[in-house]
């Protein structure tokens, strides 16, 4: 979610300046090349607590202290001097930290970077004092630029957050620096990137084992057809192939997808990869992260007539399904993709489906089981075209750096089996349904907001699909499939209701 607002940039007229190099508070666009002033912000999905404390810890390990004004909603910092010089010519440097609360888990954390300077006399030269054309507006003509520190600021749309009006004092509720003045302060846009990667960086947790506690009958479930005399077999929701995924396609290959899990868009993709496998006469098999207790269920689902009914057989008799707490794997799109698995079988294709993860275990004996799950389940469908979605360290074909001795699920088939072949996922700014270790070191199963890296992020010039790279990448993939923008898909049974649609993702996206 991006929200229209105030980006401050508060550029003083500075002697002997008769330019500047590039617009204040600036930031390089790595598809161009130019540096660009932002014209949005970053709503994150969290509670404005956590943003904040979020923001505390990282100026921490940067060893500011940081002191927190009556109701949290403010911060600031010790100051430090960047380099040393002579007693009235010093600069000192700090943070402020501006917070607001958009909604219950939206929030905005505005951070400035505040320079004090014992030579400077002049605090600020009002905009209107300036012609439009000053190069020290820092080439920001337009008076409705979120960068213009006088200007009125609006929240977008259907957002709950207030206007403010920074005409006056920009960082009111900063304290001063006894002997200094304040002589500029900038959006700190490094420190805000980090803040980014703390909250929307980080990997989902697979929850294995745990209770089971939620009642099949609690939810009505939704993008069911009832076989009828008029369509006694409902038709899978195929769509259009994905785009240069062909070349991956052949029997008796395996093909790994890296899943972010708990997003619409992937269990989508897998469905139009299998429907054009298959339309090529190969037999093709799905497997998918669920423990492999659940074969038997499966099974039976994929020769039901696919009522209502017979999924309310297929998640009453789960234990995955029903988890008091549940992550990704059990999204609402993996129980369509399951459900369209059955129908493209009902339609005369064949198909099959794989459970192949464990109930127990973890690192390296989780791995080494999946594994060999996978591998029976390859000896017996050896002619099949096999797509195998699971996270994104499990799939890779390499060893990870962190660990020497951990040896992902895809690094093992890769030993036993020629034909493997394993695709990341670039995608654009999102959410998905995962758990997460919060702020405060507890596991949260919510709608949170996720972000690529530099290396996944798919520019606006990459078009949806599949682009294979000259050679195997560090990691082991041999490709990737960009996806766009990625949107959470909730559990398919949970004791609340959903916090975002429960959907799947159009199959043309």
């Amino acid at each position: 979610m991006r929200l229209y607002g105030m980006l401050l940039g508060v550029g003083l007229a500075c002697s002997g300046c008769s330019t500047l190099t590039r617009p204040l508070g600036a930031v390089r666009d790595d598809e161009t090349g130019e540096y660009e002033t932002p014209k949005e912000e970053t709503v994150y999905l969290v509670p404005i607590e956590d943003a904040m404390m979020m923001t505390r810890r990282i100026l921490e390990d940067q060893r500011y202290d940081v002191l927190e004004k009556e109701g949290g909603m403010e911060l600031f910092t010790s100051a430090q001097e960047p380099g040393k010089n002579v007693a009235g010519s010093r600069t000192f440097e700090r943070y402020y930290i501006k917070g607001e609360k958009v909604g219950p888990r939206q929030s905005l954390v505005r951070v400035f970077r505040l320079r004090y300077d014992e030579t400077n006399k002049v605090l600020e030269i009002p905009h209107q004092a300036l012609g439009p054309s000053d190069e020290t507006r820092g080439a920001v003509d337009d008076p409705n630029h979120p960068f213009d520190a006088n200007r009125v600021v609006k929240s977008s749309p259907g957002s709950q957050a207030t206007m403010h009006n920074y005409n006056a004092n920009p960082f009111p509720g900063a304290p001063g620096i006894e002997g200094f003045q304040l002589v500029r302060g900038n959006r700190d846009v490094g420190i805000e990137h980090v803040l980014l990667e703390r909250l929307e960086m980080v990997p989902s947790l697979e929850l294995v084992g745990g209770n089971t506690s939620v009642p099949a009958r609690s939810v009505m479930l939704e993008g069911w057809t009832e076989p009828s005399e008029t369509e006694p077999v409902p038709q899978p929701d195929c769509g259009t192939p994905v785009d240069g995924a062909a070349p991956l396609m052949a029997q008796g290959q395996t093909l790994l997808l890296a899943d972010p899990l708990g997003t619409r868009e992937l269990p989508s993709a897998a469905l139009r990869m299998l429907c054009e496998a298959s339309s090529k006469g190969m037999p093709v098999t799905l497997a998918l992260s669920l423990p492999v207790a659940e074969q038997p269920l499966l099974d039976t689902y994929l020769a039901s007539a696919g009522s209502s009914q017979d999924a309310q057989e297929l998640l009453r008799g789960s234990s995955f399904w029903r988890r008091t707490h549940q992550d990704g794997r059990s999204s609402r799109a993996m129980l369509w993709l399951v459900e369209q698995a059955r129908r493209l079988r009902a339609s005369g294709k064949t198909v099959s489906l794989v459970a192949f993860d464990v109930d127990k275990g973890k690192g390296n004996e989780r791995e080494a089981q999946m594994a060999k799950n996978l591998l029976d389940a390859r000896s017996k469908t050896p002619d099949a075209w096999m797509l195998v979605l699971a996270g994104g360290t499990h799939v890779r074909t390499a060893s990870v750096g962190w660990d020497s001795d951990y040896e992902p699920l895809g690094m093992r088939l890769a030993k036993a089996l020629p034909s493997v072949k394993a695709l990341d996922v670039g995608f654009t700014r999102g959410s998905q349904f995962s758990c997460r270790y919060n702020v405060w070191d507890a596991v949260e199963c919510n709608v949170f907001a996720i972000s690529p890296t530099k290396q996944a992020k798919q520019a606006s010039t990459v078009s949806p699909g599949v682009q294979l790279y000259a050679e195997s990448q560090q990691e082991g993939f041999q490709g990737r499939l960009y996806v766009g923008a990625l949107n959470a898909s909730p559990p398919a049974l949970q004791a609340t209701a959903a916090a975002v649609s429960s959907a799947p993702a159009s199959p043309e996206k």
